[in-house]
C-alpha cells in the first residue's frame, strides 16, 4: 500500500515541495538580513546626519562626552567620522552610543564635527526589552497638585495615549493647565508627563533624537516619551501620542544621560544637519550581510565573487528557466523544433544581435546555406567532409556578412559574427536531412518551430528583471530543476496530439 507513494514521481514530487521550502525561506531571509529585492534598479535611502559643536574653552582640560546613534534594528551605520583636531576621540565602555573627546588645556572658540551615514531606516515597533525593572523616583507635588494628578490619572486610566492628547487639547484643559500652566516645549511637555505617570509608579524617560528629513537643520533635537509597560519599553510621539519608533527617527539619547556634556568648555551649542541620497540597494547587500548574524553564508555566496565572475554567473542563472521553456514547448506542448537545445543557443545569439536583426540574418544565412548543402548533395560527399564543408561556407557566408555591414554601415550584417557557427552548420544539415526525408514542409516546419520557441526564450532571458531575480534569488533554480525532473514523468498526450487523436476520443 505504502509502496505506490514511493515511486519515482511521488519521490519527485516530495523533493519539489521541499526545494520550494527552501526557496521560500532564502528568498525571505535575503529581503529581510541582506536588503535585496525583486527589482534590479531599487534604491536604498541614505541619510548623512552632521552634529556641529561649538564651544568657548577656558583654558582647563576638556573632557567632552556626546551621544551619537547606536547600531540598532531600525538602521545601520555605513560610515562614521569625527573630526576633532588635537583632540582624542575614544567610545564610553558601557554605553555604545557615547563618544568621549578629550585633550589638554585650550582657549578660545572650538569647533568639533560629527557626521554618520545611515541606511535602511526599518520602521521598529518602537519596543525594547528591559534588563531590570527601573525604579521610580516620586514627584514633589503639593497637595492640591496630587488631587488633580490623580482626577487626571483617573479619567485617562493613566493610558500615556490618552494623557498625552489631554496635554495638546485645544483649548487647554483646567486641569492640565493648573500643574502645567505654559506650554513651553515638547521637553517640558513631556518632563511633566513623566511625573505624572511616577505618582502612578509607571516609569517613563525622554528619548532625544532626529527626524529624517531632508534638508534639516536644527540646533534641538527632537523629542519623544518612553514609558515602561510590562516588561518592555514603548515609544510615543509626544504630540500625537501614536505609538512606535516612526521609521525617519534616529534615536540619540535615552532617560537621564547627557546628549551633550563638556568639562573645560562654555556656552557650548549643537546645530544637527541632515542630507538625504540614494544608492543602488545592490551595493549595500555585503554590508547588511557583514551586519547579520550569519556573515559566512554571504562570504560563500557567488554574491561576494568579483564583479566580471558574477556577471558570467548572471547570464548562467537564466538559463535554468530557458531550459524549463523549451522542456515544456517539447513535452507537454508537442512542438517539434531542431534538436533538443538548439532554440535556447538561438535565443543567446538574438541577446547579442537583438530580434529583428537576428532573426533576418539567421533566416538569410540558412537559406544560403539549404542552397550550398543541396549543391553539395550532387558531389556524393561522405558525411563528415560534406558537413565540414557547411561549416566552413558558413564561415565565409558570415565574413562576407561582416566585412559588408562595416562598409556600409549595416548594423544588421554585423550581427551575422553572434551566431554559433557549429550550430548553425548542424541546422542547415539537419533541416536539408529532413527535406529530402520528410519533404520541404515539414523542414521549414521544424525551422519555424525552432525559431518561434528562440524567440519566446529571448523574451525571458533578456528581461532585466527576470535575469535580476533568477540572479539574486538563485535557490529558484534548485525548484526548476525538480520540475523538469518531474516533467519528465509526464507520459500524457501533449496538446497538438489531442488535436490529431479527437476523432478516436469521439468514436469512443
Amino acid at each position: 500500500m505504502l509502496k505506490k507513494y514511493f515511486t519515482i514521481r511521488y519521490i519527485l514530487s516530495y523533493l519539489l515541495v521541499l526545494s520550494v521550502i527552501f526557496a521560500s525561506y532564502s528568498t525571505y531571509y535575503k529581503i529581510k538580513h541582506w536588503g535585496f529585492s525583486f527589482t534590479p534598479k531599487q534604491t536604498s535611502d541614505i541619510w548623512t546626519i552632521e552634529a556641529h559643536i561649538n564651544f568657548n574653552a577656558i583654558n582647563k582640560p576638556i573632557n567632552m562626552r556626546f551621544s551619537a546613534p547606536e547600531e540598532s534594528n531600525e538602521y545601520k551605520i555605513l560610515e562614521e567620522n569625527i573630526i576633532a583636531k588635537g583632540y582624542k576621540v575614544r567610545t564610553h565602555r558601557n554605553k555604545k552610543n557615547q563618544r568621549i573627546i578629550t585633550s589638554g588645556p585650550k582657549e578660545g572658540m572650538q569647533d568639533i564635527y560629527y557626521r554618520a551615514v545611515l541606511f535602511d531606516n526599518i520602521e521598529g515597533k518602537g519596543k525594547a526589552d528591559a534588563s531590570r525593572k527601573p525604579q521610580v523616583i516620586q514627584p514633589v507635588f503639593d497637595e492640591a497638585q496630587v488631587a488633580i494628578v490623580k482626577d487626571i490619572l483617573a479619567t485617562t486610566n493613566s493610558d500615556p495615549f490618552k494623557i498625552i492628547q489631554l496635554f495638546n487639547q485645544t483649548p487647554p484643559d483646567g486641569r492640565v493647565l493648573s500643574i502645567y500652566p505654559e506650554r513651553k516645549s515638547p521637553k517640558s511637555t513631556a518632563e511633566t508627563i513623566v511625573s505624572l505617570l511616577a505618582l502612578d509608579n509607571t516609569y517613563a524617560r525622554l528619548v532625544r533624537g532626529l527626524k529624517l528629513e531632508e534638508n534639516k537643520k536644527s540646533f534641538n533635537p527632537d523629542i519623544m516619551l518612553e514609558v515602561y509597560k510590562k516588561g518592555r519599553w514603548k515609544l510615543y510621539n509626544i504630540t500625537t501620542g501614536e505609538v512606535g519608533l516612526p521609521k525617519d527617527f534616529v534615536v540619540f539619547q535615552r532617560g537621564d544621560s547627557y546628549l551633550l556634556d563638556i568639562e573645560g568648555g562654555e556656552n557650548s551649542t549643537v546645530k544637527y544637519s541632515v542630507i538625504k541620497s540614494v544608492a543602488p540597494s545592490i551595493s549595500l547587500t555585503s554590508k547588511r550581510a557583514n551586519l547579520a548574524k550569519n556573515k559566512s553564508l554571504y562570504d560563500f555566496s557567488v554574491y561576494n565573487l568579483p564583479i566580471f565572475e558574477q556577471n558570467t554567473l548572471k547570464w548562467l542563472s537564466i538559463y535554468p528557466l530557458a531550459i524549463l521553456i523549451i522542456v515544456l514547448m517539447r513535452n507537454v506542448v508537442g512542438i517539434q523544433t531542431m534538436g533538443t537545445f538548439t532554440p535556447m543557443l538561438l535565443a543567446m545569439s538574438l541577446v547579442k544581435t537583438g530580434l529583428l536583426p537576428g532573426i533576418l540574418c539567421f533566416s538569410v544565412i540558412i537559406t544560403i546555406g539549404l542552397l550550398i548543402r543541396f549543391w553539395l548533395s550532387k558531389l556524393n560527399l561522405l558525411l563528415v567532409p560534406r558537413i565540414s564543408s557547411v561549416v566552413i561556407f558558413v564561415i565565409l557566408l558570415m565574413q562576407i556578412f561582416t566585412i559588408t555591414g562595416h562598409h556600409f554601415n549595416i548594423e544588421i550584417a554585423l550581427s551575422a559574427v553572434f551566431f554559433p557557427i557549429i550550430i548553425m552548420a548542424w541546422i542547415i544539415e539537419r533541416a536539408s536531412i529532413t527535406w529530402e526525408e520528410d519533404g520541404a514542409f515539414n523542414a521549414s516546419r521544424e525551422i519555424i518551430f525552432s525559431l518561434t520557441v528562440a524567440t519566446i526564450t529571448y523574451f525571458i532571458i533578456s528581461n532585466e528583471y527576470i535575469r535580476h531575480i533568477t540572479f539574486a534569488f538563485n535557490e529558484i533554480n534548485l525548484v526548476i530543476l525538480f520540475i523538469v525532473m518531474l516533467l519528465g514523468t509526464y507520459t500524457g498526450y501533449r496538446l497538438t496530439e489531442l488535436k490529431r487523436f479527437a476523432p478516436l476520443v469521439k468514436g469512443q
